[in-house]
């Protein structure tokens, strides 16, 4: 009997899909970085397959963060909640600036920098 995702595992899953998305990398192209299927790619995107430590590990070097940005912050400041996230990343990407700033942003080592883009990326927003 197969089992329904995690919600974990799907979050991950939708976080991976988004990195690579904002990589502008195929799931063909991220599978053959990792030495696995395209479909073994789809399922853990999918969260229908769960992803062990090392795996998460060769993913995330893949797409050039840590393994912790597949996970969400202990703080929640004034981040979309995790149900937004994939649609607001889907429309993020959808312009080469913003696929720039999404590959760009999970590079900033210093907290207090993304943290202030942040708040300066809102202002900008409301300010339209």
């Amino acid at each position: 009997m197969p089992r329904s995702p995690d919600a974990m595992d799907a979050s991950v899953g939708r976080r991976i899909s988004a990195r690579r998305a904002a990589m502008g990398l195929s799931q063909s192209a991220l599978a053959q970085r990792l030495g696995v299927s395209p479909q073994q790619v789809q399922k853990y995107e999918a969260g229908a397959n769960r992803i062990s430590a090392s795996r998460l590990s060769d993913i995330a070097t893949a797409l050039g963060v840590g393994p912790a940005a597949f996970f969400p912050e202990p703080a929640s400041g004034s981040a979309p909640n995790d149900a937004e996230a994939p649609s607001n990343l889907r429309f993020m990407t959808a312009s080469a600036e913003g696929r720039a700033l999404a590959a760009a942003f999970p590079l900033i080592q210093d907290r207090a920098v993304r943290q202030a883009l942040a708040r300066i990326t809102e202002a900008l927003a409301s300010a339209s």
